[in-house]
């Protein structure tokens, strides 16, 4: 597939890409309109907006989370309307990294400063020379892992319980959420 001077290899990349930088330009040149991204059901409302709006809230809520995030691909497989990448989803742990159920906070992991590197798989549905559709296989355990909250390490958890109790795991999702809602609203600026 090679639509708009792009091949199915560039517009995977191109929506990493805009994922680990916000690049709202981007996000107009790859994802298409009516993009569905299948894993938003963990990640603040604005994740599930369609189109590049959506993406770029993704993009927003994992850069509050980890900085320096970056997806160096290690392979990739194509067809005519899917192309399945395998990558490394890479960062450091310096934000809440929070997560929803039903579009309520669920959890959220206090910032430990630590690295993560772990393995993902995505699949990505092309349509008219875009990325339309999402959905992905990762290593959350190993994630979890190099966070220190699987197998629960005493610190990590106790961390975690003290900010929900005080509160602040419910502004850490309050904030996050404004910073996705605000990067979807960034096309229209």
């Amino acid at each position: 597939m090679n639509v708009m001077g792009m091949d199915a290899t560039d517009l995977a990349e191109g929506l990493f890409r805009v994922l680990a930088t916000g690049d709202p330009a981007l996000a107009v040149d790859v994802v298409h309109e009516d993009f569905h991204n299948r894993e938003a059901a963990v990640a603040p409302a604005a994740c599930a907006l369609p189109g590049p709006a959506g993406t770029l809230a993704s993009g927003a809520w994992m850069r509050f989370a980890f900085s320096d995030l970056r997806f160096p691909v290690l392979a990739a497989a194509r067809n005519d309307e899917q192309i399945w990448v395998r990558l490394r989803m890479q960062g450091r742990h310096t934000g809440a990294f929070v997560r929803y159920r039903d579009g309520a906070l669920d959890q959220a992991i206090p910032p430990t400063g630590r690295e993560i590197d772990f393995e993902q798989i995505h699949v990505l549905e092309l349509r008219d020379g875009k990325v339309i559709g999402h959905e992905a296989v990762r290593d959350d355990i190993t994630m979890l892992g190099q966070l220190g909250v699987f197998p629960p390490a005493p610190p990590t958890a106790l961390r975690m319980v003290a900010w929900r109790v005080t509160g602040r795991a419910s502004r850490a999702a309050a904030q996050v959420t404004a910073e996705a809602a605000r990067a979807a609203a960034s096309l229209g600026a």
